[in-house]
């Protein structure tokens, strides 16, 4: 390993970055890591400068959802970094690997209260992997190493970095650290037996597919095994492009309000394969499905962190493996003889296809049912669809069906205001796919201001905003439980296709259903940035149900 000469703290860390392969970062620029921002102007990495810091990390987070390695971002000190705890706090409960840089004050200041000073191990320790602050240059490329590894390994996350403003600006003569790979933990020849003597000695065996540590050949891999076995797949919360919706085996997904059939599936299944995943209250219907902490069903959970196997369901068999690695093995295990439960998988597709083909009617003149359904047949299948939280989502997760890998963006946690620095993500990242960012009207005004990264960087994704002039999910709750007395989720917007003008990109106003698909083709054409401004019925309050207000609003 040869050491290079006197750099920098800024310039070694930037190094670091080029050493780790990093080909893009977000930013919202602060003078407390001026040094690094200056080494950036000399690396081939493309800096991506966002509007908020939010809505920064939330990019780096989705970037780490597309690609497998760590999405990286930088921020200043104090408020750039507590703005920037939203995407960690996604990273780490949708097991995604990030870095978050954060400036620090000078070392000689620490513990005065400085100008923006905080204790970063304090503010983001239970929500980071790991947070660290790095005192000498010289010892950038072990931290950063570390923290790559860290990020990756194991049940990805988030790893949070403190740059003390003296530090980047001192000098080192230090090696760069090599380019990290994560370990690969794989499943032991016993644990395959084992899942063969399950499987041939059960009745109605159910695969589950979430978490991350996935490849497009995994899953690929995960769909030949299921093909030879003839199992159902289902696929967790907000994961369903572990599989291809059209496969013969595919039965739904594990989110808010699933099916009843797949939920009866997963009640009447003696044994269940959970790949990747934690079954966390998504999922899990709020911990109903499985019992807790013994399922009544024999439970094979395979996932890469071993403090996740029996954390909350314990498993009749535990195998800590990563999917892709785990994938791989059982592309060879065939059954050994005729299976009990053959034809199960052909019904368990069909229940999901007739839950998912037609749209209910609603209330008022825009069907948003029909507009998904005839997104489901319009957009490519390499097309990549993004949203935040909110009802609005439920259609998505209802009537789109996804074929390819990753091409679903959407936060596990269930944090607003993620579709948009997402799908501007998604589009720099992948500029011949086509990028559709959904958003309810509250989600969209979260970080919305994102749109201008999106014309700055002429990145043309087509923003679908919902707007019902409430927060539809809380005023959903809001009636069930407190009818009549509406506080708090009431909402005036602004003209989002004017906004969307505003800022240089293309915007129109949606009131009809036969008004979207010609609006969604001009937007497409547009080759600018568009908001669809989408007028929704607030009685349409989900993908389930209307409500009619106890008095009017």
């Amino acid at each position: 390993m040869t050491i290079r000469n006197t750099r920098t703290g800024g310039q070694i860390l930037i190094d670091q970055l080029v050493a780790q392969g990093v080909d893009r970062v977000t930013c919202v620029p602060g003078e407390s890591y001026l040094a690094a921002l200056d080494a950036l102007h000399d690396s081939p990495i493309d800096v991506v400068i966002c509007r908020a810091e939010g809505g920064a990390a939330m990019m780096a987070e989705a970037y780490g959802k597309l690609t497998g390695r760590p999405g990286v971002c930088f921020v200043t000190r104090g408020p750039g970094a507590t703005n920037a705890s939203h995407g960690v706090h996604i990273a780490m409960q949708d097991s995604t690997p990030m870095i978050l840089f954060v400036g620090q004050v000078d070392t000689g200041m620490r513990e005065r209260e400085a100008f923006q000073e905080l204790d970063y191990r304090a503010v983001f320790g239970s929500m980071a992997k790991w947070a660290v602050e790095i005192d000498r240059p010289d010892r950038i490329p072990e931290l950063v190493a570390r923290a790559f590894r860290v990020a990756m390994q194991g049940r990805p996350g988030p790893v949070v970095i403190a740059l003390p403003e003296n530090m980047l600006t001192e000098t080192a003569a230090v090696a760069d650290a090599m380019r990290i790979e994560p370990a690969v933990s794989w499943p032991a020849p016993s644990d395959l037996e084992q899942v063969g003597a399950m499987l041939a000695s059960a009745k109605a065996p159910l695969v589950i597919l979430g978490g991350s540590r996935w490849t497009d050949e995994a899953t690929k891999s995960i769909a030949r095994f299921a093909e030879r076995f003839d199992l159902p797949v289902a696929t967790s919360f907000r994961r369903a492009s572990l599989i291809d919706a059209d496969h013969s085996h595919y039965a739904g997904d594990l989110g808010i309000g699933p099916s009843p059939g797949l939920k009866a599936r997963i009640d009447n299944a003696d044994v269940i394969l959970l790949i990747g995943g934690r079954m966390s209250e998504m999922p899990s219907s709020s911990y109903t499905l499985l019992d807790i902490p013994s399922p009544k069903q024999k439970l094979i959970h395979v996932h890469p962190g071993s403090e996740e196997l029996g954390r909350i369901y314990q498993p009749a068999l535990a195998i800590q493996a990563t999917p892709a690695a785990f994938a791989a093995a059982v592309d060879t295990l065939k059954p050994s003889g005729a299976v009990a439960w053959k034809g199960e998988a052909a019904k368990a597709h069909a229940d999901y296809l007739a839950w998912t083909d037609k749209a209910r009617e609603l209330p008022g003149t825009f069907q948003y049912g029909q507009v998904m359904t005839w997104l489901r047949d319009r957009l490519p299948k390499d097309a990549i669809v993004c949203n935040g939280a909110g009802n609005y989502a439920g259609w998505i997760h209802r009537h789109h069906r996804f074929h390819s890998f990753a091409s679903q963006l959407a936060p596990t946690s269930g944090s607003m205001g993620y579709g948009v620095p997402a799908g501007v993500l998604a589009k720099r990242q992948y500029p011949d796919r086509v990028v559709v960012a959904f958003a309810g009207d509250g989600c969209f005004l979260m970080n919305g201001q994102e749109f201008a990264t999106a014309v700055q960087y002429d990145a043309p994704l087509v923003v679908i905003v919902v707007d019902n002039s409430q927060y539809g999910t809380i005023r959903m709750h809001q009636e069930r439980d407190y009818p009549g007395r509406v506080v708090g989720t009431q909402l005036k917007n602004p003209d989002f296709a004017m906004y969307a003008k505003a800022f240089g990109g293309h915007g129109e106003r949606v009131e009809r259903t036969e008004e979207f698909a010609p609006a969604f083709e001009r937007a497409l054409a547009s080759g600018k940035p568009s908001i669809l401004h989408c007028i929704i019925d607030p009685r349409a309050i989900s993908v389930g149900k209307d409500f009619t207000p106890a008095v009017k609003a």
